[in-house]
């Protein structure tokens, strides 16, 4: 598989037009296509949730990603909070990323994942993974999602549930350069404070 045609594929104009073509499916396009993300992080959430408040409204469309995202989130976790011990993916443990990242979301739990996740630009599938290979609890975990993904997605759907207006209004345009700029900029900036809080954590040890 190409998957870098397989990117180059994935722009708003095509998965507006996937969910016309399956609109008599109803509301399942715009779940699925943000769950699928959680499996296959390279897939573009940030154009899947756009596309979603422009086809069924800023309010549907919000709640369709969100839904989907959470559910992607969940299932992830659970596959390898049940099978992370075993043959097939205890490889991963190994990892010695893998393993610091385990230690850090065990010793901080709530907090840091509910911010790393408020933003569309950090590595959430990877926090589901190692997350689920943690001993956090899972609905400590599953309330930092739905209250993480709630503020990234509803920020995503009201930046981006007008795109007529996006090439009408440069002003508008502008403005959500920049708000995208800054998402962009806090998420890297919280992965890097993570990784150097892992990395300082493990210098104590």
């Amino acid at each position: 598989m190409d998957f870098e045609l397989l990117k180059e594929w994935f722009t708003i104009e095509n998965i507006m037009d996937l969910l016309r073509q399956y609109r008599s499916f109803g509301p399942i396009p715009g779940i699925l296509l943000p769950m699928l993300e959680a499996f296959l992080p390279f897939l573009p959430l940030f154009l899947f949730v756009m596309a979603n408040a422009n086809a069924f409204g800023l309010w549907l469309g919000f709640l369709f990603s969100w839904i989907g995202a959470v559910l992607g989130a969940l299932i992830v976790f659970l596959i390898f909070r049940n099978y992370g011990q075993g043959r097939a993916l205890r490889f991963l443990q190994r990892h010695s990323k893998v393993q610091k990242g385990m230690n850090w979301i065990e010793r901080h739990g709530f907090g840091p994942i509910f911010l790393m996740l408020c933003f569309p630009f950090t590595p959430s599938a990877l926090v589901n993974i190692v997350a689920g290979m943690s001993k956090i609890s899972m609905a400590q975990y599953m309330l930092a999602v739905i209250a993480g993904k709630m503020v990234m997605i509803f920020t995503i759907s009201f930046v981006g549930y007008d795109l007529r207006s996006l090439i009408t209004n440069p002003f508008r345009t502008a403005i959500v350069l920049v708000i995208i700029a800054i998402l962009w900029y806090i998420g890297k900036r919280i992965e890097v404070k993570m990784n150097t809080s892992v990395g300082k954590d493990d210098k104590v040890r």
